[in-house]
């Protein structure tokens, strides 16, 4: 049963190591803001949230789940932090402990790092949200191949939308970026990804 489990993971997730943008998709999408070639490395960076600056740095010692998106976003944001909710909700709480979740707003006009805390606090109370300045947060992104563009939208009342990548990126304790989860992944793929690297950390 295991072996099965960890066989349909293994068709679920990109292993890190392998991680391929997918031009096709980004194409269509129009997503080209920061376009890479190969498998993005990863990486630290610096942005801000309701409680001052945080690095991912430091979470060392914890696995950090990592997602791209904006507030405003009608579904795919809400269905991604969803997915991973469900996953953290079947993690004992000593597991707890030992992850958190980072949601990066794409949208820094809109999302100030108050209406982030609120956002990501809706769906797990081991989110938090963070923002930057334009160059902050493209710098971010581009160490993981996230990809986003604005599209103006003259019949809303929003003004324009903003078209991203929906990838999951799950960092282990030593800051590596291990997996990346595609959209619609199941919580339960995640779920074993996260509990292969606390046992890792603990060995």
């Amino acid at each position: 049963m295991k072996r099965f489990l960890w066989k349909m993971v293994g068709l679920m997730i990109l292993p890190a190591l392998s991680i391929q943008l997918y031009a096709s998709e980004v194409a269509g999408e129009g997503l080209s803001l920061l376009p890479m070639s190969g498998a993005p490395k990863g990486g630290d960076f610096v942005l801000q949230s309701q409680d001052g600056a945080v690095s991912t740095e430091a979470f060392r010692g914890k696995v950090l789940l990592l997602y791209f998106g904006y507030t405003q976003c009608p579904d795919v944001c809400p269905t991604s932090l969803s997915l991973i909710a469900q996953s953290l909700n079947e993690l004992e709480s000593a597991e707890l402990d030992k992850i958190a979740g980072m949601f990066v707003s794409v949208d820094p006009k809109r999302d100030t790092v108050t209406a982030l805390a609120e956002y990501v606090e809706y769906f797990h109370p081991n989110f938090i949200g963070v923002t930057g300045d334009a160059e902050d947060i493209a710098t971010a992104a581009r160490l993981y191949g996230a990809q986003y563009s604005y599209t103006e939208t003259g019949d809303s009342a929003m003004g324009y939308v903003v078209n991203h990548s929906a990838t999951i990126y799950l960092i282990d304790q030593e800051g590596v970026l291990r997996f990346a989860f595609p959209h619609e992944t199941p919580p339960e793929a995640m779920l074993g990804a996260m509990r292969m690297l606390f046992e890792e950390g603990s060995s």
